[in-house]
């Protein structure tokens, strides 16, 4: 028995409902990377969210979040796009959860680009929304 750990099931139902509310949060990246929409996208995240880019870079809280999506989104879908897809969901707690996406790069005639990414998005419900809150991009190798 570990002390100190309680896990709390939520029914099916109600498990389907959120992941369904999580698949959406990102939908709507996807949207706003797509359409170079920084606030949009900056409004997905929690105020004191980590995030590190595809290429290693930590970003801390929202503010530092926001500078560097508008120093690099407008602009970056003018040669290529990207689009994601929710592969896993892992339910921490009802309100925390692990999200396992898989992101594929493509030209604007629907031609891969590159390797694949296999993002992580922890989030946290609050107030009734999913918001992401430590994230890692991470570019997948072929081996």
């Amino acid at each position: 028995m570990m002390v100190g750990m309680e896990t709390t099931v939520i029914d099916q139902q109600t498990q389907e409902a959120e992941i369904e509310a999580i698949k959406q949060v990102i939908a709507t990246l996807e949207h706003s990377q797509q359409n170079e929409s920084p606030e949009e996208f900056v409004g997905l995240f929690r105020a004191d969210a980590i995030w590190t880019t595809g290429h290693g870079k930590r970003l801390t809280g929202r503010d530092e979040i926001s500078s560097f999506t508008h120093q690099v989104l407008p602009g970056a879908m003018k040669d290529s796009t990207a689009t994601y897809e929710v592969v896993h969901v892992l339910f921490i707690r009802p309100d925390v959860a692990a999200v396992k996406a898989r992101a594929q790069y493509w030209t604007l005639d629907r031609q891969p680009i590159g390797n694949a990414g296999t993002p992580l998005y922890v989030m946290a419900k609050e107030d009734g929304r999913w918001l992401l809150v430590a994230c890692q991009n991470t570019e997948i190798h072929a081996q």
